[in-house]
């Protein structure tokens, strides 16, 4: 973590730990030949944890009176399928958009909430136990992970254009909106368009990925206030701010936790609506 024979400074301490695991060392700032591998590795995790939460619900369920585990997923169920009708029409897309919601919110809600356990638990078991150099544990604080659920989401958004308003439909949209159907004004109508799909893309993966990434670094910048207070207790103050400032923020950071996950599911909805709609 640090230079032989001294603790880690600040900045440091920071760096470690928003270093990924990764496949190669990145030798550019954008690089799809590597992979960072914790990322991968918890959101597959807890893509699981989540599919196999929700099946035990749908195991469980009962007519009689729901137990508190499963009156809290028929809640949830029911917030987004209120949601889904309200944003999406067409029954049969439902179908399918509907139990896609759900999991996006449940799945992006498990990896956020990673940010609530103690920053250096984890790397330090990966480090002592497994000879880890690196790992970080809040995919959503990966940049690559929110972009690539954000493209997942426009693949799906592109699907829809297509399955709704066939190909032919689709590409009259795309050059007749939004200035209109005259052929000089085809090129622009078509360049609006990507722009704006560049852009939905973008700004649905980068609103979660800041957000989350600035949760990490407060927990780190708290983090270190503890190891300030622990290194030298002359004054009191110290480590009493740390503990008060550590528990606002974790309350604090529950409200951002699952507000994010229902932010990305509901431009996920509104961006699939989108894809219903004709121009």
């Amino acid at each position: 973590m640090a230079a032989e024979g001294h603790a880690p400074t600040a900045g440091e301490y920071i760096v470690h730990h928003l270093t990924h695991l990764q496949s190669k060392k990145q030798t550019s700032i954008i690089d799809f030949s590597v992979f960072n591998l914790d990322s991968i590795f918890f959101s597959i995790v807890l893509g699981l944890l989540g599919s196999f939460l929700l099946w035990k619900a749908a195991k469980a369920a009962t007519s009689g009176v729901p137990g508190r585990f499963q009156a809290a997923v028929e809640i949830l169920v029911e917030m987004v399928d209120t949601q889904a009708k309200g944003i999406i029409h067409n029954a049969q897309s439902r179908k399918l958009v509907a139990p896609l919601a759900l999991t996006v919110f449940v799945w992006i809600f498990l990896l956020n909430s990673m940010d609530f356990l103690p920053v250096d638990f984890l790397p330090l078991i990966a480090e002592k136990v497994f000879h880890l150099p690196y790992m970080r544990v809040v995919p959503t604080a990966d940049l690559s992970a929110t972009l690539g659920m954000s493209v997942s989401v426009l693949l799906i958004c592109l699907y829809y254009n297509v399955k709704i308003k066939g190909l032919g439909g689709w590409f009259h949209e795309l050059t007749s909106a939004p200035f209109g159907g005259h052929p000089i004004l085809w090129p622009f109508n078509f360049v609006f368009q990507m722009i704006e799909f560049v852009a939905k893309t973008v700004s649905h993966g980068m609103r979660l990925f800041g957000n989350m990434y600035a949760g990490e670094l407060i927990f780190m910048l708290i983090a270190l206030m503890g190891g300030a207070a622990a290194a030298s207790l002359s004054g009191i103050l110290l480590p009493v701010g740390h503990i008060i400032a550590g528990s606002i923020w974790a309350i604090f950071h529950i409200l951002i936790v699952a507000l994010q996950a229902f932010i990305f599911m509901m431009l996920t909805l509104v961006y699939i609506g989108q894809a219903h709609d004709s121009h």
